[in-house]
């Protein structure tokens, strides 16, 4: 059925002209916190690959590969719900016993390396990415914990959203303790002592805002220095065992977690961070046990949701098999349901996008010279990731499932393959970057730009109507995928992304003056987000700032190619934008994301943007005193 617009409306709100009559009837599965938009398009996938997998499960599709085969024997394993149930909480209990047997600080230290390829958790977070300064070259990056609440915002005094969610928090770990064998009283004191600890933590990790600048990430460290963060615990040994070698530099993205660390990891919090531990272990784990501990175990996360249900038994075991073979899968849709015909376009796509961003840098007014030559070299050494990757990655290979008759449960095989993830992850530190390695499965319905690595990928499952179709106008698909491609391109050049240079590594380019007049004029996209009401709070413009000036500068791009096409039709191209930020949410989830996404609100992503366009205004003839008109000096060009 074809889409009712309302176009008296579109003069007053855009968002709701286009979608109004679908927000009317559409409903938010149970399931759900979302419908709409990209949600639509991950549960047509899901329900398509659903199908072939119990096909392949009842023997009448053959696996393709090796890999495919270990996936099918995973996916036998977590559908088995029979054997879960009579496997109880026991395949948890080493690891809960592990934990339980810390006397003190020296035993973690004795076997840390251990723990943490284990997947045992740590005050402390390691990983590998490309090194900030030198993006040829994997470094080793050192972070602070995961706290219980969403954000750090949450831990001020008289949050409201933390009252709520803090004993909905509590009672889900009392269940889930009791679950895996112990009283009420043992739980409440383990749950009052690792919520102490949280509480300690989070003045010292970075909110999602400070996270969001990228600027304040590089802060390079010796490893010396990271190791004398505390006298506890042997950081040294257990960095050098994990990375095979000793790194000169450590980056760490939240250094003030590190000034404070000796003075959380003290004798008299042992007991706290080691139930603090327990807690993030129980809560971690015990979805890959019975039905009734995965059950209990989405409580927290669907009151901060908005999700009135659990996924289904055989939802929730297709999320965990797929999820743990993501590239394998990935591999599977991307060949069947996209092609190589269809990457190739798509690819065409990509380069016409970045062909239009280059003239637009050419003939670019405020920047100098020197700048825009930069600008576009940049654009000449953008890495494009189209569709699927050419090979699984060889980390598959390693994954050999453990089944019931040889003693393997859900939770041994999935802590065996996390080990192995571990494993790859720091056997990379000091080798050179791998840009062609994809890090997001291609049935992902997603897109994104990799700073550090000056590479754009837009996975297969991204790759279908409403955002691109060979059955809608070029106009359409340019107001879909296109803005989508332009939009990861423009990340390039957003307040982060223009922190790096043509080959990642950070490093500023740009003239003071060109600077200057950049930093202006994303204080001004800040400005016209920062306070917009929604969903009963305000956006935070500084927050959202990187993604509002990509979408800015994408849809820019994609109109300017849109009017270079034979067939162009401006409305069908603002329509089709509308179209893709179709969006019904729960308030809960709403509310959340306003507090942590770095993503404006999607209906005001469709409607602020538009109103930055003169080419909008001309072509529904929208005038001072509509809804939507914003007056030209208020219109926010940067891109």
């Amino acid at each position: 059925m074809a889409d009712t617009i309302n176009q008296d409306l579109i003069k007053t709100d855009l968002y709701d002209a286009v979608n109004g009559e679908w927000l009317k009837t559409a409903k938010i599965p149970g399931d759900h916190s979302t419908t709409g938009g990209f949600t639509d398009l991950s549960d047509g996938i899901e329900k398509t690959l659903m199908a072939d997998f119990k096909e392949l499960l009842d023997g009448k599709l053959e696996p393709q590969n090796a890999e495919m085969a270990e996936f099918k024997k995973f996916y036998a394993l977590v559908s088995d719900f029979d054997k879960r149930e009579k496997d109880g909480s026991q395949p948890l209990k080493p690891y809960l016993e592990r934990i339980e047997k810390l006397n003190g600080y020296q035993d973690l230290s004795e076997q840390l390396a251990d723990w943490i390829l284990t997947g045992l958790p740590t005050p402390f977070s390691f990983d590998i990415d490309s090194d900030m300064k030198h993006s040829t070259t994997y470094a080793l990056f050192a972070s602070g914990p995961r706290l219980f609440l969403p954000d750090k915002t949450y831990y001020e005094k008289d949050n409201k959203a933390a009252a709520q969610l803090m004993p909905i928090f509590k009672d889900m770990m009392t269940e889930l303790f009791k679950q895996a064998g112990y009283d009420q009283d043992q739980a409440t004191a383990i749950i009052d002592n690792a919520t102490a600890f949280d509480q300690l933590i989070a003045p010292h990790v970075k909110s999602a805002e400070e996270s969001a600048d990228y600027s304040k990430m590089y802060n390079p460290r010796t490893l010396d220095q990271i190791a004398a963060s505390t006298d506890k615990l042997d950081l040294k040994t257990a960095i050098t065992t994990l990375v095979h070698g000793t790194p000169e530099t450590i980056i760490s993205p939240e250094p003030a977690y590190f000034d404070a660390l000796s003075d959380l990891l003290t004798d008299d919090h042992f007991q706290l961070m080691k139930s603090w531990m327990l807690v993030k272990t129980v809560m971690g784990l015990s979805s890959y046990l019975t039905e009734e501990q995965r059950q209990t175990s989405t409580i927290y996360g669907r009151a901060m949701s908005g999700r009135k249900e659990a996924r289904s038994q055989e939802k929730a075991a297709y999320d965990l098999a797929t999820g743990v073979f993501d590239q394998v899968v990935g591999d599977y849709y991307g060949r069947k349901y996209f092609g190589e015909a269809a990457k190739k376009d798509v690819h065409d796509m990509v380069v016409k996008m970045v062909n239009v961003y280059k003239k637009r840098l050419a003939n670019n007014t405020w920047l100098g010279k020197a700048t825009r030559d930069k600008a576009i070299l940049k654009l000449d050494k953008l890495g494009i990731q189209v569709g699927y990757p050419d090979k699984i990655d060889a980390l598959y290979s390693l994954f050999k499932v453990t089944d019931a008759t040889h003693g393997g449960s859900v939770l041994s095989n999935v802590m065996t393959f996390s080990r192995i993830r571990s494993e790859d992850d720091f056997a990379r530190w000091n080798k050179p970057v791998d840009r062609t390695r994809w890090e997001m499965s291609a049935a992902t319905v997603n897109a994104y730009f990799h700073p550090f690595h000056n590479i754009i990928v837009f996975p297969a499952a991204i790759l279908q109507a409403p955002f691109y179709s060979l059955k809608q106008s070029s106009s359409q698909n340019f107001g879909g995928i296109g803005a989508v491609i332009a939009h990861e391109i423009s990340h390039a050049f957003d307040n982060n992304g223009s922190l790096f240079d043509e080959y990642g590594n950070l490093n500023n380019w740009w003239t003071k003056e060109d600077n200057q007049h950049f930093q202006a004029l994303a204080q001004n996209m800040v400005k016209e987000f920062d306070g917009i009401p929604f969903a009963g709070q305000t956006v935070n413009g500084k927050l959202t700032v990187s993604e509002n000036i990509a979408d800015a500068g994408g849809l820019s791009c994609a109109l300017e190619a849109a009017k270079g096409e034979a067939d162009v039709d401006l409305q069908a191209f603002f329509l089709n934008w509308a179209k893709i930020w179709r969006q019904k949410a729960t308030p809960e989830r709403e509310q959340l994301l306003l507090s942590i996404d770095v993503h404006a609100p999607a209906k005001l992503r469709a409607n602020v943007q538009v109103q930055n366009l003169d080419d909008f205004f001309n072509t529904f003839d929208i005038h001072e005193g509509d809804g939507m008109y914003k007056a030209p000096a208020e219109r926010v060009k940067i891109w």
